[in-house]
C-alpha cells in the first residue's frame, strides 16, 4: 500500500505542471491558432481571391507570411515521406535503383513549370471552385522545389552506412524494417536535416512562380509572399521589394529557431564517432521542452508507440525462401525486368519521336542539342567555381558548431534570396559596361543552387567523427596533407549529393537566367535555357518538349559518366568504418 501511494505520489509530481510548461503550452496553443486560422483561409471560395486581390500595403505582409510559410511547411513535410519512402527504396533495392535514380536525375532537372502545366488542371478539379485546389497546387509546385536533394541525400547516407554498423545490425539480428528506423534512419538524419533547410530556402524562389496558378486563360493568384515580390517587380517597387525582404528574414529567423535548430541540437546525437562531441549544438527551444514537466510525461505514451512500430520484426519480400537455386532466379528476375525497362523506354522514345518527327527536322535537333552543350559548359564551369569557394568554407563552418548556430540564419537567407530580384543589376551592369550577356548572365544559373554543395558540406563536417579528427592531430597531418587525407575524403559523399542537386538546379535555372529582363530592356544568352524560354513565349509546343528532353538526356548522361561514378568511388574507397 505504500508504494502505490508512493507511486501516486510520483505520478502526481510528474503531470504538476512547472513554469517551463507554462511558456511551451503558450508556444503550442498559438502554433496551432496559427494553423487553425491559415487552413480556413483555404476552404474559402475562389471568388474571395478576385475580391480581395494581392496588394503591396505592408500590413498584410504579416498574413502573407503565414499563408507561405504553412505551404512551404506542408510541402516538407509531403517531401520528407516521399524522400523515406523513394530513397529507401533505391538504396535497398538493386533493381529499383536502376529506373528510380535515373528518374530522380530527370525530374530535378524538369522546370517547375512543366510540372505546374500538367499538375494544376487535376489539383484544381479535385476541390472545384475552391482555393484549397489552388493552394494543393502550390504545394506540389514547391514540393518538386524541395524533394529531390533531400532523396539524393538520404540515399546517399544510407548506401554509405559504416560496415561495422551493418555488421552489429546483423549479429543482433534485426529485420530490414527494424534496421531501417535503428540504424539507417539515424545515420542519415544530420545529411537530411541540413537538406531541408536548404529545400525550405530554396523552396522560397519557386514560391514566386508558383502562387499564381494559370488554368486556360484565367489566372489564380494566391495570397503570399511570392506573388506579393511578384507583383513589386511587375511594378518595379522597390519599397516594397524591400519589405518583402526584410519579411522573409523575419520568417527565416523564427521557423529556424523555432523548427531547424532544435532538430540539428536533437540529432546531433546521432553523428557516428566513438568519442563525445566537444562542441555539441545547442537550441533555447529544445531546452525549453526539455524543462517541461506535464509535456514531457504526456509526451510519454507517443513514445511507447514510436518503439513498438519501430520494433516491428518485418522482413521485405525479398526475405522469402523459395525453393529453387537463387542465382538462377536473379538471372532470370534480371532479364525479364530489364526487358520490362527496355520496353517501356523504346515505347516511350517511339512516341516521342512520332510526335516531334511531324513539327520538327533534323536541324532543329541540331539547334537544341548546340544549345544544350553550350548550357552544359556553363554548369561545368560555375559548379567548378562553387566547389572551390564553397567547399572551404562550408569545412570551416561544420566543424565548428558555435559558428555554424550563428552562420544558419544568415545561410538561409541568402539561400532563400529570389535570384530574380538581382535581374535588375545584372541588366543594368551588361548594358552600362557592353558587357557579353553569354558570360555575364551565366552567374545568375547557380546564384541560388550554389547553397546546395556549402549546406551538404556543413552537413558532412558537422557529421564528421570527433575521433578522426583526433587521431589526424595526433599525427601532425597540417596543410594539404590534412585536406587530402583527412577532410576531403570524409565530406566526398556529402559533396557529390550537393554538387549534383546544384547542377540539376541550375539546368532547371537555365530557363529564367539565360533570359533576363528590367523594364522595357531584355537580354538573351544563347543556351538550351532561353530555346526552352523562348519556345514556352511562343507557345511553340513540339520545340518545348525537344528542348526538355534535350535537356534531360544530357542532365541524365552527365551523372552517369561523371557524378554515379563518384557515388560508386566513394562507397568503395571512402566509407566509413
Amino acid at each position: 500500500m505504500a508504494f502505490q501511494d508512493f507511486r501516486t505520489a510520483i505520478m502526481g509530481q510528474a503531470l504538476r505542471p512547472n513554469i517551463w510548461d507554462v511558456v511551451a503550452i503558450i508556444l503550442v496553443i498559438g502554433a496551432m491558432v496559427l494553423i487553425v486560422y491559415g487552413g480556413e483561409q483555404t476552404t474559402l471560395p475562389l471568388s474571395t481571391l478576385e475580391a480581395s486581390p494581392v496588394s503591396l500595403d505592408p500590413a498584410n505582409l504579416p498574413l502573407y507570411a503565414l499563408r507561405t510559410t504553412m505551404r512551404m511547411l506542408l510541402a516538407i513535410v509531403c517531401s520528407t515521406i516521399f524522400t523515406f519512402i523513394y530513397a529507401a527504396v533505391a538504396a535497398k533495392s538493386r533493381r529499383a535503383e536502376i529506373v528510380l535514380i535515373p528518374l530522380l536525375d530527370i525530374l530535378q532537372s524538369v522546370p517547375i513549370l512543366g510540372f505546374l502545366t500538367f499538375t494544376v488542371v487535376f489539383f484544381m478539379n479535385l476541390f472545384p471552385g475552391r482555393v484549397l485546389g489552388a493552394e494543393l497546387a502550390c504545394v506540389f509546385a514547391i514540393f518538386t522545389s524541395q524533394a529531390w536533394n533531400m532523396t539524393f541525400s538520404m540515399y546517399q547516407s544510407i548506401r554509405n552506412v559504416p560496415r561495422d554498423l551493418e555488421e552489429a545490425s546483423q549479429s543482433f539480428h534485426l529485420s530490414g524494417w527494424q534496421r531501417f528506423w535503428r540504424l539507417d534512419v539515424p545515420f542519415a538524419m544530420p545529411g537530411l536535416i541540413w537538406n531541408a533547410m536548404m529545400s525550405m530556402s530554396g523552396g522560397w524562389f519557386f514560391v514566386v512562380a508558383s502562387e499564381a496558378i494559370t488554368v486556360g486563360n484565367t489566372t489564380v493568384t494566391l495570397p503570399g509572399v511570392g506573388s506579393y515580390v511578384a507583383l513589386a517587380i511587375e511594378q518595379r517597387n522597390l519599397a516594397a521589394i524591400g519589405y518583402a525582404l526584410l519579411t522573409m528574414l523575419l520568417v527565416i529567423i523564427a521557423y529556424d529557431q523555432l523548427l531547424f535548430r532544435p532538430i540539428v541540437a536533437w540529432a546531433d546525437k546521432f553523428r557516428f564517432e566513438q568519442t563525445a562531441s566537444g562542441n555539441a549544438p545547442e537550441s533555447w527551444m529544445l531546452d525549453l521542452f526539455r524543462r517541461t514537466r506535464a509535456l514531457r510525461a504526456l509526451s510519454y505514451p507517443f513514445s511507447a508507440v514510436n518503439r513498438a512500430v519501430s520494433n516491428l520484426h518485418i522482413e521485405p519480400p525479398t526475405a522469402l525462401r523459395w525453393q529453387v537455386d537463387r542465382r538462377a532466379r536473379s538471372r532470370v528476375l534480371d532479364a525479364i525486368w530489364f526487358a520490362i525497362i527496355g520496353a517501356s523506354t523504346g515505347y516511350a522514345a517511339w512516341r516521342a519521336y512520332q510526335y516531334l518527327s511531324t513539327n520538327l527536322g533534323p536541324s532543329d535537333v541540331v539547334t537544341a542539342v548546340g544549345s544544350g552543350l553550350v548550357t552544359l559548359a556553363r554548369v561545368v564551369v560555375l559548379i567548378a567555381l562553387a566547389t572551390l569557394l564553397w567547399v572551404p568554407i562550408g569545412v570551416w563552418i561544420g566543424l565548428r558548431p558555435k559558428l555554424a548556430e550563428r552562420i544558419q540564419p544568415l545561410a538561409q537567407f541568402l539561400a532563400a534570396f529570389p535570384a530574380n530580384l538581382a535581374f535588375p543589376v545584372f541588366v543594368v551592369v551588361i548594358v552600362h559596361f557592353h558587357l557579353n550577356a553569354n558570360i555575364w548572365l551565366s552567374p545568375l544559373m547557380i546564384l541560388g543552387t550554389q547553397w546546395y554543395i556549402l549546406f551538404n558540406v556543413i552537413a558532412g563536417a558537422s557529421a564528421f567523427p570527433s575521433d578522426l579528427r583526433e587521431a589526424a592531430s595526433s599525427f601532425h597531418l597540417r596543410g594539404w596533407r590534412w585536406w587530402i587525407k583527412v577532410v576531403l575524403p570524409g565530406i566526398f559523399p556529402y559533396y557529390v549529393t550537393g554538387a549534383i542537386t546544384a547542377s540539376g538546379g541550375s539546368w532547371n535555372a537555365s530557363i529564367v537566367a539565360e533570359v533576363a529582363s528590367w523594364g522595357d530592356t531584355r537580354l538573351t544568352a544563347k543556351g538550351l535555357g532561353s530555346y526552352i524560354a523562348s519556345a514556352t513565349e511562343a507557345g511553340d509546343f513540339p520545340r518545348v518538349v525537344l528542348g526538355i528532353a534535350i535537356m534531360c538526356i544530357l542532365v541524365t548522361l552527365f551523372n552517369r559518366l561523371v557524378w554515379r561514378p563518384l557515388y560508386a568511388f566513394g562507397e568503395r574507397r571512402l566509407r566509413l568504418g
